[in-house]
Protein backbone atom coordinates (compact mmCIF):
# COMPACT_ATOMS: atom_id res chain seq x y z
CA UNK A 1 0.00 0.00 0.00
CA UNK A 2 1.47 3.08 -0.80
CA UNK A 3 1.18 5.99 1.26
CA UNK A 4 1.90 8.92 -1.67
CA UNK A 5 -1.24 11.14 -1.88
CA UNK A 6 -2.38 13.63 -4.70
CA UNK A 7 -0.37 16.68 -3.93
CA UNK A 8 -3.89 18.38 -3.08
CA UNK A 9 -4.34 16.16 -0.25
CA UNK A 10 -0.82 17.07 1.91
CA UNK A 11 -2.82 19.76 3.86
CA UNK A 12 -5.47 17.18 5.03
CA UNK A 13 -2.90 14.40 5.51
CA UNK A 14 -0.37 17.48 7.52
CA UNK A 15 -3.33 18.04 9.81
CA UNK A 16 -4.61 14.52 10.42
CA UNK A 17 -0.64 13.32 11.59
CA UNK A 18 -0.78 16.80 14.27
CA UNK A 19 -3.74 15.59 15.48
CA UNK A 20 -2.15 12.01 16.13
CA UNK A 21 1.25 13.83 17.47
CA UNK A 22 -0.93 15.87 19.62
CA UNK A 23 -3.34 12.50 20.68
CA UNK A 24 0.37 10.87 21.14
CA UNK A 25 1.87 13.19 23.44
CA UNK A 26 -1.71 13.57 25.50
CA UNK A 27 -1.57 9.88 26.23
CA UNK A 28 2.49 9.28 26.80
CA UNK A 29 1.63 12.18 29.84
CA UNK A 30 -0.60 9.62 31.52
CA UNK A 31 0.70 6.35 30.46
CA UNK A 32 4.40 6.29 28.67
CA UNK A 33 4.58 2.38 28.00
CA UNK A 34 2.15 2.67 25.79
CA UNK A 35 4.62 4.12 22.68
CA UNK A 36 6.28 1.06 23.08
CA UNK A 37 3.27 -0.86 21.33
CA UNK A 38 2.13 1.64 18.53
CA UNK A 39 -0.45 -0.38 16.75
CA UNK A 40 -2.59 -0.40 19.91
CA UNK A 41 -1.86 2.93 20.45
CA UNK A 42 -2.90 3.66 16.85
CA UNK A 43 -6.10 1.79 17.64
CA UNK A 44 -7.28 3.33 20.80
CA UNK A 45 -6.49 7.37 18.86
CA UNK A 46 -8.65 6.65 16.10
CA UNK A 47 -11.09 3.97 16.77
CA UNK A 48 -12.01 4.95 20.57
CA UNK A 49 -13.10 8.26 19.20
CA UNK A 50 -14.33 10.01 15.85
CA UNK A 51 -12.00 13.37 14.11
CA UNK A 52 -14.72 14.56 13.37
CA UNK A 53 -18.19 14.86 14.50
CA UNK A 54 -21.48 16.00 12.46
CA UNK A 55 -22.23 15.91 8.37
CA UNK A 56 -21.98 19.44 8.02
CA UNK A 57 -18.20 19.77 9.65
CA UNK A 58 -17.74 16.42 7.84
CA UNK A 59 -18.58 18.30 3.95
CA UNK A 60 -16.43 20.98 5.08
CA UNK A 61 -13.51 19.32 5.64
CA UNK A 62 -14.10 17.63 2.58
CA UNK A 63 -14.23 19.80 0.17
CA UNK A 64 -13.26 19.46 -3.41
CA UNK A 65 -10.95 16.57 -1.91
CA UNK A 66 -14.12 14.51 -1.23
CA UNK A 67 -13.85 11.89 -4.47
CA UNK A 68 -10.02 11.83 -4.02
CA UNK A 69 -10.68 10.84 -0.25
CA UNK A 70 -13.37 7.97 -1.67
CA UNK A 71 -10.47 6.76 -4.00
CA UNK A 72 -7.89 5.74 -1.31
CA UNK A 73 -10.46 4.68 0.75
CA UNK A 74 -11.88 2.30 -1.96
CA UNK A 75 -8.27 1.44 -2.67
CA UNK A 76 -7.43 0.26 0.68
CA UNK A 77 -10.47 -1.47 1.99
CA UNK A 78 -10.26 -3.74 -1.46
CA UNK A 79 -6.47 -3.81 -1.23
CA UNK A 80 -6.49 -4.93 2.83
CA UNK A 81 -10.27 -6.69 2.96
CA UNK A 82 -11.03 -7.38 -0.35
CA UNK A 83 -14.36 -5.61 -0.70
CA UNK A 84 -15.33 -1.98 0.21
CA UNK A 85 -17.57 -1.58 3.48
CA UNK A 86 -17.72 2.10 4.27
CA UNK A 87 -20.92 4.00 3.66
CA UNK A 88 -19.99 6.33 1.19
CA UNK A 89 -23.26 8.35 2.08
CA UNK A 90 -22.07 9.61 5.29
CA UNK A 91 -19.75 12.13 5.08
CA UNK A 92 -18.60 11.60 8.75
CA UNK A 93 -17.96 7.86 8.12
CA UNK A 94 -15.74 8.70 4.60
CA UNK A 95 -13.16 11.51 7.42
CA UNK A 96 -12.85 9.09 10.34
CA UNK A 97 -12.46 6.16 7.98
CA UNK A 98 -9.66 8.61 6.16
CA UNK A 99 -8.23 9.43 9.11
CA UNK A 100 -7.93 5.77 10.41
CA UNK A 101 -6.25 4.69 7.13
CA UNK A 102 -3.83 7.44 7.05
CA UNK A 103 -3.07 6.84 11.43
CA UNK A 104 -2.56 2.97 10.15
CA UNK A 105 -0.01 3.45 7.58
CA UNK A 106 2.13 6.31 9.78
CA UNK A 107 1.61 5.11 13.57
CA UNK A 108 4.44 3.86 13.93
CA UNK A 109 6.61 6.86 12.06
CA UNK A 110 4.72 9.02 14.31
CA UNK A 111 5.65 7.23 17.49
CA UNK A 112 9.30 7.21 16.28
CA UNK A 113 8.98 10.93 15.76
CA UNK A 114 7.96 11.88 19.16
CA UNK A 115 10.19 9.32 21.06
CA UNK A 116 13.28 10.80 18.99
CA UNK A 117 12.20 14.41 19.92
CA UNK A 118 11.17 14.20 23.31
CA UNK A 119 14.73 11.82 24.18
CA UNK A 120 12.56 9.13 25.26
CA UNK A 121 14.50 6.10 25.97
CA UNK A 122 12.70 2.31 26.36
CA UNK A 123 14.63 -0.91 26.42
CA UNK A 124 14.57 -2.49 23.35
CA UNK A 125 13.55 -5.92 24.12
CA UNK A 126 10.69 -3.89 25.30
CA UNK A 127 9.32 -2.56 21.77
CA UNK A 128 6.74 -3.60 19.71
CA UNK A 129 7.60 -5.44 15.93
Amino acid sequence: MTTQYPENMDAKVAEIKAYILDRIEEIADYNLEKLQEPYDLGNEIYNTDYYIVGTWQAKQWLGTDVFDVIEHIKYYEQSEFGEVNTDFSSPEAIVNMWVYIIGEQNIYDLVEQYINDNNIVFDIEDMEE
